[in-house]
């Protein structure tokens, strides 16, 4: 019984204290009221984690939270009572988590973040709580060795987490790769075909390659790079700039999400012309990628002129136009989200009168019926020898026989139909009979084709008959040609050959990237002309593409999901499978791929994986909740690639986030979203529920996503890409962007860590040894080196850029821009209407210019080589 001192100087007893009320009467009260927090924090957790732990222990998923859980609620019990017990109970969980971090995930930075920084972080404050706690009772060396523990804890979770603000590539270029790196000659490019001047097709030149061949701006001053001037295009509407414009000489001409075109001057910015085209759609993706340039061969114009001049017989439609005194010589030309051709004249922005009527077709002859909404164009047309050819958007998911993917070709002087592909009738040639019309719900081409002037082949890469998560009632034709790339002769529009890169495809891998022409040494002296068509499912497929053979290894595999659980479902029972090429960020996931902030969502995401249906590559979507990984958005999706021709390096950017998606019986469909909200068609765009008419299910489909908002797998979530193709390997890989401007629960984070973010567009690569990306969900234009993925440079955007920048000399000053549309980031952030070009200071401008093999001011363009007539 303790005892102590009275006033009349006697023992007198008293009653025992509890621990509780013992650390109460000893400490202060401030400290006391920490304790109990520092209690009740524990408590939680490990309730928490004790909770939700054995649940992932019953699913047959990692005892680990279990055991650390029991360990914090013994380091609450005995916190009071037994300081010492309870600091051992918190450091020693958190000092045996290393090896089981490591154990399950190596030394991957991010995989070990939440895995370490919280039992890390529980375990420096238990340190330093241990000296005034245990003060009463223990021997201030000990005290003084636990503060001292805290302070070297502190540190390293300080470092631990600093660490995620520093730029480490994922993967570095070898010694052989960097030795063998090098900037190119005039005579160099020249060799390689990319001595022209001006941007004249999406991707520069209709080969798709997005190289610029200057390098008045380069590795060396790039640093030095400047905002040149800025441009407000006047489009504020509905929809997220993913524009790339064009540049002809002296003028820049570009598209808004509406459908408004506009010419600038290359050195100001100042608008010279403005056109709207005034498009409306009832559908979701206002969208205009970019515009196709053409320009009429001198000789064919004269003749036509020499021929009006004398009033001869017009001998045919081209004739006629190009003798009217309001003919264009110089044309854009625009497909708008309301299914319409448009040519201008590129010198007054006024419609070429004699295309079309009054400069317009309309894109719906032909189709059948179309809803507003379900049929248009987002992407640039193709312009080859004086034909314009397109394909089409269609509304995903709602419904069986949407309108047809037919591909289209179009006189660009007369706006004449000249061929038309329609894969369900072969052996028509042009417009359907009368009362017929295109044949309904075939594969269609949403973005943009490449051209081989030598080959006379066009590249038309192919989506799948919507609904794209279900084959009952899919058309046969379709299985034959779904999720395909076909070359069709420039001439007939026939096919020359195919290549399938899934088999009766359900995951919406439709192939989104223009093909991207290049020409490889093939070992004996001479090279191969070949194609590289990237794919949602992280497949590089390197063929050649004048027979559409394989370059590297591609080998069917087996699926072990080849069997669905759907009636009536046909499923291929082997995939292509493109293995003498890398795979970009298509890891198989396993529970120990599952990620969070902290460990406390990272339990959940671990049992949401043990909870949802997932048995690898190619598992279909089913009557439970399943996952697509890759997601259906990739991947590598419609930025394509960029080329180096010299050092034969394709530059790609990708996606990492899964897919959640189910299919529900149509009695029950009512169009839910996993987190309870309602569909809309026309704002989910067939990527959330879709109806899926035609069969006998409704769908669902949204991006993985933890409770707080992020994905459930580990980072990086986006990287840039470097691959060599001629060892068909990896040079290089860096992470997309940083989390400055995301977070949890969709609150900005403001901290600039490289995490790797979801990339939107695509790469641009220069003969500076330069790439540049502008994609990132933190809203910075970056340049890289081309020769190991350094960052170099870099300026932060008022809002997002979706748009794949460009580059071109002006023939008037000689000065080298990047140029960048800034109109805002897909699922984050404000939209707008900016273009923003960079330019070296004008005195290093003109000091580097005579360094550049730009062609001179005033030679031939690449428009006056790629747009010839046959």
């Amino acid at each position: 019984m303790a005892r102590h001192s009275g006033p009349g100087g006697s023992g007198e007893s008293v009653a025992r204290l509890s621990p509780l009320q013992a650390f109460r009467a000893e400490h202060s009260r401030g400290f006391y009221v920490i304790s109990c927090a520092w209690v009740g924090i524990l408590a939680v957790i490990g309730l928490y984690l004790v909770g939700f732990g054995g649940y992932l222990v019953h699913l047959g998923g990692s005892p680990y939270y279990v055991l650390f859980g029991l360990a914090m609620l013994a380091a609450a019990v005995f916190y009071f009572g037994r300081p010492t017990l309870s600091l051992l109970c918190v450091v020693g969980a958190a000092l045996l988590t290393v090896p089981w971090a490591f154990w399950e995930c190596g030394a991957n930075y991010w995989a070990l973040f939440p895995r370490l920084l919280m039992p890390f972080g529980l375990a420096v404050v238990a340190l330093f709580l241990y000296s005034p706690a245990a003060a009463p009772r223990m021997p201030a060396s000990w005290r003084k060795a636990a503060t001292c523990g805290g302070w070297v804890g502190l540190v390293l979770c300080v470092l631990g987490f600093g660490r995620g603000f520093m730029n480490v590539p994922i993967i570095t270029p070898d010694a052989k790769q960097l030795a063998d790196y090098k900037l190119p000659t005039p005579e160099a490019l020249k060799a390689a075909g990319e001595n022209v001047s001006d941007w004249t097709a999406w991707g520069r030149t209709n080969h798709g390659t997005r190289y610029a061949p200057f390098q008045q701006i380069n590795r060396d001053n790039v640093k030095d790079l400047k905002l040149a001037w800025q441009a407000h295009t006047g489009d504020l509407g509905p929809g997220v700039r993913q524009d790339t414009p064009l540049q002809i000489g002296d003028t820049v001409f570009d598209c808004t999400p509406n459908d408004i075109i506009v010419a600038m001057d290359a050195d100001t910015g100042k608008i010279r012309w403005r056109y709207n085209t005034v498009s409306t759609t009832a559908a979701p993706w206002q969208r205009c990628r970019g515009l196709a340039y053409y320009e009429v061969p001198a000789a064919i114009q004269e003749a036509a002129q020499q021929a009006g001049d004398a009033q001869a017989p017009r001998t045919n439609d081209a004739d006629e136009a190009l003798a009217s005194p309001s003919a264009c010589r110089r044309r854009l030309i625009n497909t708008t989200i309301d299914a319409r051709l448009i040519e201008l004249d590129a010198d007054t922005g006024k419609p070429c009168a004699t295309f079309g009527q009054q400069g317009v077709v309309d894109l719906t002859q032909g189709m059948g019926r179309v809803p507003s909404g379900f049929y248009f164009q987002t992407a640039a047309p193709t312009v080859a020898r004086g034909q314009v050819i397109i394909g089409g958007w269609v509304m995903d998911n709602m419904m069986r026989g949407e309108p047809s993917g037919v591909i289209r070709a179009f006189d660009a002087v007369t706006g004449k139909l000249t061929w038309a592909w329609d894969m369900g009738h072969p052996d028509w040639t042009g417009a359907p009979p009368p009362g017929e019309h295109y044949t309904r719900g075939t594969p269609n081409m949403w973005t943009s084709a490449a051209y081989d002037d030598k080959l006379g082949l066009v590249y038309v890469p192919l989506g799948n008959d919507t609904p794209d998560y279900n084959t009952i009632n899919r058309k046969r034709v379709s299985h034959l040609f779904n999720s395909s790339i076909v070359a069709l002769d420039i001439k007939t529009g026939k096919p020359r050959w195919k290549f399938q890169t899934v088999h009766k495809d359900v995951w919406d891998y439709d192939l989104p990237s223009q093909p991207a022409l290049v020409d490889v040494p093939d070992g004996k002296g001479g090279t191969i002309p070949a194609v590289i068509q990237t794919t949602k499912r992280g497949q590089i497929f390197f063929l050649n593409r004048a027979t559409g053979e394989p370059i590297t290894k591609v080998e069917e595999k087996p699926v072990a999901t080849a069997k669905g659980e759907l009636p009536g479902e046909e499923l291929s029972p082997t995939q292509p499978y493109s293995v003498g090429m890398p795979t970009i960020g298509a890891d198989h996931l396993t529970e120990k791929f599952m990620w969070g902030a902290t460990m406390l969502d990272q339990l959940l995401c671990r049992i949401q994986f043990h909870k949802v249906y997932y048995t690898g590559d190619f598992t279909p979507a089913s009557l439970r909740p399943s996952i697509e990984q890759p997601g259906n958005i990739g991947g590598l999706n419609w930025g394509s690639v960029s080329y180096d021709p010299v050092n034969h390096l394709a530059m790609m950017n990708d996606i990492r986030v899964p897919s959640l998606f189910f299919q529900v019986p149509r009695d029950k469909f009512t169009g839910v979203l996993l987190h309870g909200h309602f569909p809309n068609p026309f704002t989910d765009a067939g990527h959330g529920p879709a109806p899926q008419y035609g069969t006998p299910y409704g769908m669902i489909t949204e991006f993985w996503l933890s409770v707080i908002g992020a994905p459930c797998v580990q980072p990086p979530y986006g990287t840039i890409t470097a691959v060599n193709m001629d060892t068909h390997k990896i040079a290089w890989q860096v992470q997309g962007g940083t989390v400055e401007k995301m977070g949890p629960f969709g609150i900005p984070s403001h901290l600039p860590m490289t995490m790797g973010m979801p990339t939107y567009a695509g790469t641009m690569t220069t003969a500076g040894g330069l790439v540049f990306f502008s994609g990132n969900q933190d809203f910075y234009l970056r340049a890289y080196d081309g020769a190991n993925g350094k960052l170099l440079w870099q300026y932060a955007l008022p809002i997002g850029s979706s748009a794949t920048p460009m580059s071109y000399v002006s023939p008037k000053t000689g000065r080298q821009y990047i140029l960048v549309s800034v109109g805002g980031m897909n699922h984050n952030g404000p939209t707008g209407d900016l273009m923003m070009a960079f330019a070296l200071p004008e005195k290093d401008s003109k000091a580097a210019s005579t360094a550049s093999p730009a062609s001179a001011p005033g030679e031939k363009t690449s428009s006056e080589t790629i747009s010839q007539p046959s």
